[in-house]
């Protein structure tokens, strides 16, 4: 139980504590890579001037990965700034489990799953992201299975890739597609076992949506994995590069879907008896395909037959709703997180964004649940179904509007919410879609500015990681961008290492705020921060406020 502690010097504003996420813009290091920065954003610019601004970590250890050259990402971040603690996430637990044996210890799901393929003389497979961004999953994870499934007896193995080119640079496909062909030739090399790549396509054509945005994706996705139905080849290197022929300039993350196939039969789908891993250990784009395998009934697509298969994820990936019923490593217990501290202080709370970051700020904020507090009003936009480039604006619109109605409206305490375009819009590599994307979010933090200021409220200013900031290939000795031989800009559509604004804006003053010497701050603490602007004293294990008050 946390202990709820009032601040003597500071009760709160007499509106709202506004907590917006501008989800993928950092602080670039590179202008000519920065289209944070390109973009016109007179709010943006007149907060850094005016009001008490700082720089946050957002990736590596501030937000519990393992190392500092990891990239931050959305799930962690959400997690970081809704529990306003470090926990070690998933990359990390899942390397200790492995380095360690315990993953694969007697007893444990690994080995349910093994056992099962031995008892049915059937097959073990691995549906997963298939590159080294550590961000939904890891190569490295995957190859460590397979080797320790042929040291267990495991006889044939199929794998369904995904091609990533969204957390890793977005045509490198086969630089994953290469090294995992290579490594699987060695495994077969002595003819003991047979295992090979069954199916894939781009992650988002396929299996990967989230937050039931577009259910046709997992549709497409159980077509090919399990069904073993679309374009045949010899070989994903052979998929890849027709598929790259066929459309020049395809993203890694838009390739149509594959099935491989020997002597005119597909050699992997999926049927009963079978044992079938998902190696992705993120949440939000692991839980559709996974409902796909559980559920006795399913809504959103005709499955044409569920086979019979023991089914496990890498993770437990919604720790509320019990998913999947096996997972290979638990997940961190996140607690105590803000939702709940203000929740037992009574303080009213609405929770908002469209649907595609509508899950970042629900269930990943409040620590990998989908249960809401007694006092949480969670409010969902619509996100439209296309190309994120062809809409940069997304619902940002949308957005503003009902948060400004909720500041007038006076019935909430504290707002959190998020913008996904420099994020989403970002990932398409579109730089001129990211400029407007950007300038959207800052005509919407320019409206919410007005609606605090006219209600004496306060807003903090911040986002999950990086993304828009970082935009072009750059020289890691120089920093310089690189060019391809016609002389253009490589694209960059993964997410960036660099710092994030941490702002605080208080129309009235009358908070008194200002900035507190806090070393080394991270976006974890922007919960004791939060809750200090809305005057209480915040847990004593929380990372510090970045303000004093009062």
């Amino acid at each position: 139980m946390i202990e709820l502690k009032k601040n003597v010097a500071f009760t709160g504003p007499q509106g709202p504590v506004v907590l917006v996420i501008m989800d993928g813009m950092g602080i670039g290091k590179n202008p000519a890579s920065d289209f944070v920065k390109q973009a016109n954003t007179p709010n943006l610019d007149w907060l850094h001037e005016n009001a008490l601004y700082t720089k946050l970590r957002a990736h590596g250890v501030a937000v519990g990965l393992p190392d500092d050259g990891d990239m931050g990402n959305s799930e962690v971040g959400h997690n970081a700034i809704g529990c306003g603690r470090i926990f070690e996430q998933g990359a990390a637990l899942i390397g200790k489990a492995i380095a360690s044996g315990a993953m694969y210890a007697d007893g444990s799901v690994w080995h349910e799953l093994i056992t099962h393929v031995h008892d049915q003389a059937s097959t073990l497979h691995f549906i997963g992201l298939l590159s080294d961004g550590n961000v939904h999953s890891n190569i490295n994870h995957l190859e460590s299975m397979l080797r320790k499934a042929k040291e267990q007896g495991v006889k044939r193995a199929r794998i369904h890739a995904l091609i990533d080119g969204r957390d890793v640079p977005p045509t490198s496909a086969f630089e994953y597609v290469e090294r995992f062909e290579t490594f699987l030739d060695a495994l077969n090399a002595d003819g003991t076992v047979d295992y090979c790549v069954a199916s894939g396509g781009g992650r988002m054509n396929i299996t990967m949506d989230r937050y039931d945005a577009n259910w046709d994706m997992v549709k497409r996705g159980w077509a090919t994995h399990v069904k073993a139905e679309g374009r045949t080849f010899a070989s994903m290197q052979e998929a890849v590069t027709t598929f790259r022929a066929e459309m020049p300039g395809i993203l890694d993350q838009d390739l149509p879907a594959f099935v491989i196939e020997r002597d005119g039969v597909a050699v992997g789908p999926i049927v009963d008896g079978d044992s079938v891993i998902l190696f992705n250990f993120r949440g939000d784009r692991a839980l559709e395909i996974t409902k796909a395998f559980e559920a006795d009934e399913l809504k959103e697509f005709d499955r044409g037959g569920k086979p019979d298969v023991m089914y496990a994820g890498m993770m437990q990936y919604d720790g509320d709703l019990g998913v999947p019923a096996r997972y290979l490593v638990t997940p961190p217990a996140i607690d105590r997180t803000m939702s709940e501290y203000l929740s037992n202080a009574g303080v009213k709370q609405l929770a908002i964004s469209e649907t595609q970051k509508y899950g970042h700020m629900t269930y990943f904020f409040n620590g990998n649940n989908s249960g809401k507090f007694a006092t949480e009003t969670w409010q969902e936009i619509p996100s439209d179904v296309c190309p994120f480039e062809d809409a940069p604006r997304m619902k940002a619109d949308e957005i503003t509007a009902a948060v400004v109605k909720a500041i007038e409206g006076g019935e909430y305490q504290f707002i959190r919410l998020n913008f996904p375009n420099g994020d989403m819009v970002g990932h398409t590599g579109r730089v001129d879609a990211v400029k407007l994307a950007v300038e959207a979010v800052d005509e919407g933090v320019g409206k919410i500015m007005a609606a605090l200021k006219q209600t004496n409220g306060i807003m903090v200013c911040s986002a999950d990681h990086g993304n828009a900031d970082d935009m072009c290939e750059l020289d890691k000795k120089t920093g310089a961008l690189v060019l391809d031989e016609q002389g253009n800009y490589k694209p960059k559509t993964a997410h960036s290492l660099n710092p994030v604004p941490g702002i605080v804006y208080d129309p009235s003053g009358l908070a008194n705020a200002r900035l507190a010497d806090v070393p080394n701050a991270g976006i974890a603490n922007l919960a004791a921060t939060c809750i200090t602007l809305l005057g209480f004293e915040p847990p004593e294990d929380y990372a510090a406020s970045l303000v004093a008050v009062g």
